[in-house]
């Protein structure tokens, strides 16, 4: 409920703050702090049209991105150059980047803006699991993204030939280098300052037209992602994925091998699920799987085959392996740390190895219910077996039949050797003894 109200309640203020005369702009401002993926673009999209539907003056997004999927900066792009409401892309804090996906972003914004020590650029394309694209595939995803940007810069009049270069040649540029070189309009080092600049500044919009941007005094009204939002940008961090994943194969082998359990099965299902989305919006790279895969089989027959720990290693070298080419991504933020690897892949065969070993222990253990358990039982004759009498058996009185037609005389200890239908037969042991 609270996720439908809270754009209600911004929209609300807005339209109070736009309605006051001695409010003369009214400036939405948001955080994308985040790889370039379908939660992000989600966002995105939402603040712009929260922004547009209240008649703010100016949207500012403040980025900092190592990049992402290229659908969605795409996605983003024609957000932004369909705003109704001129849109500023603020590269910021200092250390902060747009790169990759996030250059194509930056070039789309009315008014590019950076802080100093920030950097953008190294936009060529690369497959989706990081490797290189075939030369004839290759060229056809550059000369596309090469033409995507130059359709963003060329409306801006910012320089498409060095933007095509960002694309083609991976070229990044600081912020200052990116100023002098006309791919960017301002260098700022804050936010306050930035909106000082921009008061009474003519902005070229995507569509030709000109707007004169009157900003002072301002008011700031802040859009913060829904938890719907967080939620699902968190799934698509690879970390998240990894650990769900595992989880996941663990809580299913759980239930497997301990039916009945419930939750374990549960949980197992649900983060297998939430993984699957994970892994709809990162690049895996299938081979990885598939060595994980073979990493928890070799757990498996470790506990079946004697092999002094070899199939262990081999198995924890194979998962480990196939989790560092899981997300096989040229951006650090879109592949698995390795910190996470190791302790992971070190508990996983733990509780395999120890969960398999407890299912083939408690299939060795001697039964101890129905005709099964009743097999090596010790009881006492109540009424002299020549061959046929009654025994005494977990206080139960029972039809017996001695295996070897002997005679057993009443208070002889005797042993079930078989249960034949509704009756023992049993052999005569000394008191106390009982066969193995």
């Amino acid at each position: 409920m609270m996720r439908r109200i809270r754009p209600l309640i911004v929209s609300g203020i807005l339209a109070v703050m736009l309605a006051t005369p001695a409010m003369a702009g009214t400036v939405v401002r948001f955080r994308f702090a985040d790889t370039v993926q379908p939660a992000s673009q989600k966002y995105v999209e939402r603040a712009l049209d929260q922004a547009a539907s209240s008649g703010a003056d100016l949207v500012v997004m403040e980025l900092d991105t190592p990049g992402g999927l290229v659908s969605s900066a795409r996605a983003i792009t024609t957000a932004i150059t369909s705003s109704k409401v001129p849109v500023v892309v603020y590269v910021a804090p200092s250390g902060a980047q747009a790169a990759s996906a996030g250059f194509f972003i930056l070039m789309a914004a009315d008014v590019a803006a950076m802080a100093p020590g920030t950097n953008t650029g190294a936009a060529h394309p690369v497959g989706g699991k990081g490797e290189n694209l075939p030369e004839d595939v290759r060229k056809k995803a550059t000369n596309d993204a090469a033409a995507m940007v130059r359709a963003l810069v060329q409306p801006r009049h910012r320089d498409p030939k060095l933007a095509e270069k960002a694309v083609t040649e991976s070229l990044s540029f600081s912020a200052g280098e990116a100023l002098k070189n006309g791919l960017v309009d301002l260098v700022s080092p804050s936010f306050d300052d930035l909106i000082t600049k921009l008061d009474g500044r003519e902005v070229d919009r995507f569509d030709g037209s000109k707007t004169t941007l009157k900003l002072a005094p301002v008011t700031v009204v802040e859009i913060e992602p829904t938890a719907a939002e967080r939620f699902l940008s968190v799934l698509a961090n690879p970390n998240v994925a990894y650990l769900l994943m595992a989880l996941g194969m663990l809580g299913i082998y759980m239930e497997l091998s301990h039916p009945g359990g419930i939750l374990p099965g549960v949980v197992g299902v649900i983060a297998i699920l939430l993984a699957l989305y994970s892994l709809s919006v990162l690049p895996v790279n299938l081979a990885g799987a598939a060595l994980i895969v073979v990493g928890l089989i070799l757990f498996v027959l470790e506990v079946k085959v004697t092999s002094y720990g070899l199939l262990t290693a081999g198995g924890l070298a194979s998962f480990i392996l196939g989790s560092l080419m899981l997300f096989n991504s040229p951006i650090p933020a879109m592949r698995v740390s390795l910190g996470l690897i190791l302790p992971t892949a070190v508990v996983v065969a733990f509780l395999t190895i120890f969960l398999l070993s407890r299912v083939l222990a408690a299939h060795k253990r001697r039964p101890v219910t129905g005709k099964e358990g009743m097999i090596g039982e010790l009881g006492e004759v109540r009424l002299t077996c020549n061959p046929v009498g009654k025994v005494l058996v977990h206080g139960e009185y029972w039809d017996a039949v001695t295996e070897d037609g002997t005679a057993a005389e009443t208070g002889s200890a005797v042993e079930v050797v078989a249960v034949e239908d509704r009756r023992l037969r049993v052999r005569v042991v000394e008191e106390g003894a009982r066969s193995s």
